[in-house]
């Protein structure tokens, strides 16, 4: 028995499928150990890619991801990746190695104070001191990792607690016989009672798994508030976001629950194809004006961020239900408040659904909506027209929306390129739309991508890359041809970084430091196994479009290197 069969035996009993890693000789047992208990070892390019995987797994089935990395700079690298999951309230399990215990602080490689720079990012860290403290280490981190608000959770493991005992002694030379001379001796019996230590008590290593709470009860007389709010609204709107999809096995239930209440909706972040594609109470754009006209708002899952201008985007005579886990999230910016309901959104809204019994006609409020609606979609269509030195990114992005298919998972990841795509493209089906979130991380595409992939490995994973943010994890294109998944990159390449670039002109008058290059990403693909191409017309990016589906199917991923214009269809977006 070692520490990474104590590990595995958890996580089995917890229903994990996939463990994500890069190769580390302190961490080895656990994912050998994972591999021989059942679980697919999916070794990465890159320790934040790991994390990002464990994040688009954990947020796609409600069960924790688990990532493992090697102690020092394989923990360092994960910072971004492990805050970009605090923010966007993913339950993550991070297995982090480190130095032997009798070694620690004698400079070891890769011997750091990790806990001093991991604990801001995480939900909590568990340091095991001894290998029985590694099985319970781990249910707790189930625990915590999904209760509450739910978010990342780290288990420093050091290299003696995983191996077998027999190595350790060895390694420490306690099954050596001592010198003769005291200090020899006294060394010696230090060294086997710290090894003694180690070990004891191993009988009682095995745990049953630990329920968890996911979220607070619900009180009937909130559930009694929100119905009647809603049978009196004229101008009613609902907001969902990521928040409120922090249980994925809810999510049919909660598309159910919003049908039966009725009012116009917008979806964001998660909840995107929550209602499948163009249901007709699903609004895309248009949102701002809308909470400005409507009577009453109810937010579920949505903070009043930078997104929502701080709260300045909600009506001032607007009756306002707020639902959301995390109580700083309800509070934040809120104005005046009907109803705050500090509760799981999609448990909340499905016991509403049940309650809606006398519908209010709306429709001369749905008019005027659909009326914004066309007005907006007639205004992009026709930046879709707009001439350009290489392709309208809108209008590429309508081709790619007839084209793809209904198990088209979609992962967001640039400034620009990506943010145009959520105007334009659908998607398909509840939990198939992928963004870093409220962190607004670049790098989570090749992640996220392999997360989703390895969840759904009957669907087509399609990225959307800026320029810029390909490079962070475009190297994962040897992870996906060694498996064979089903994932094509779409480059939207206009040699900048475009979203700062365009206002920096404009505001400076420079374009320091946003300026790239028309680089051949199709060719780094192909080094890595992948299939590509380098378009620039539309018809090009068509046909390449369809040749991505050929090859996917054939389990060759491809990259659409596509050269793209410079657009002024996102002016002023930089967010402060």
């Amino acid at each position: 028995m070692n520490g990474g069969q104590l590990i595995s035996e958890v996580l089995t009993r917890h229903g994990v499928r996939h463990l994500y890693t890069l190769s580390g000789g302190h961490v080895g047992p656990i994912y050998v150990e994972a591999e021989n208990a059942g679980i697919q070892v999916v070794d990465v390019r890159n320790e934040a890619t790991a994390v990002f995987a464990a994040d688009a797994e954990a947020r796609l089935s409600g069960i924790p991801g688990i990532a493992v990395v090697t102690a020092g700079p394989g923990v360092t690298n994960t910072i971004t990746a492990l805050k970009n999951a605090q923010m966007a309230q993913s339950p993550i399990i991070l297995f982090g190695g480190a130095t032997a215990t009798l070694l620690r602080n004698r400079g070891a490689l890769q011997d750091i104070d990790q806990i001093s720079i991991i604990k801001s990012v995480v939900k909590t860290y568990i340091q095991a001191k001894r290998v029985k403290d590694l099985a319970p280490a781990v249910e707790k981190a189930f625990k915590v990792a999904t209760s509450g608000v739910p978010g990342p959770v780290f288990i420093e493991c050091p290299v003696d607690l995983l191996y077998p005992e027999e190595t350790v002694r060895e390694w420490y030379g306690a099954k050596n016989e001592p010198g003769k001379s005291l200090a020899s001796r006294l060394t010696y019996w230090y060294i086997n009672r710290h090894v003694n230590r180690l070990f004891a008590g191993l009988q009682s290593h095995r745990n049953s798994p630990t329920k968890t709470s996911t979220s607070n009860s619900i009180r009937e007389a909130d559930i009694h508030s929100c119905v009647k709010e809603l049978s009196s609204a004229v101008r009613p709107v609902m907001v969902i976001g990521s928040g409120a999809l922090n249980e994925p096995r809810l999510a049919a239930d909660l598309a159910k629950a919003v049908e039966q209440i009725g009012i116009p909706v917008w979806l964001s972040g998660m909840a995107r194809g929550l209602l499948g594609r163009g249901h007709p109470l699903h609004y895309l754009h248009t949102r701002k004006k809308a909470l400005r006209e409507a009577d009453l708002i109810l937010l579920a899952g949505v903070a009043a961020d930078f997104r929502l201008d701080y709260g300045r985007h909600l009506g001032r005579k607007a009756r306002i239900i707020a639902l959301h886990r995390s109580l700083p999230e309800l509070k934040k910016n809120m104005p005046k408040t009907r109803l705050k309901v500090q509760v799981d959104p999609a448990e909340f809204l499905i016991q509403v659904g049940k309650k809606v019994s006398r519908k209010v006609d709306h429709l001369k409020w749905t008019n005027r909506l659909d009326s914004w609606q066309d007005e907006r979609e007639a205004d992009i269509a026709e930046m879709a027209k707009e001439p350009m030195l290489g392709i309208n990114p809108v209008a590429l992005f309508q081709v790619m929306e007839d084209l793809l298919p209904d198990n088209a998972v979609l992962v967001a990841d640039g400034g620009d390129f990506a943010a145009t795509a959520s105007y334009t493209l659908k998607p398909r089906r509840p939990l198939h739309w992928l963004d870093p979130g409220v962190y607004g991380t670049l790098g989570v595409g090749g992640g996220f991508a392999l997360g989703a992939a390895m969840h759904h490995p009957d669907d087509e994973i399609w990225i959307i890359y800026g320029d810029g943010s390909a490079a962070y994890s475009l190297a994962e294109m040897d992870i996906f041809a060694k498996h064979g998944l089903k994932v094509c990159a779409v480059i939207g390449n206009n040699a900048s970084w475009e979203q700062i670039a365009r206002d920096q002109r404009t505001m400076l008058g420079a374009s320091t430091a946003v300026d790239l290059r028309f680089s051949d990403y199709h060719l780094l693909g192909k080094a890595f196994g992948a299939e590509g191409e380098r378009v620039e017309d539309l018809a090009g990016f068509r046909k390449a479009v369809i040749r991505a589906r050929e090859q996917m199917e054939e389990g060759r991923p491809y990259v659409i290197n596509a050269i793209i214009g410079k657009s002024d269809f996102r002016k002023g977006s930089i967010s402060m």
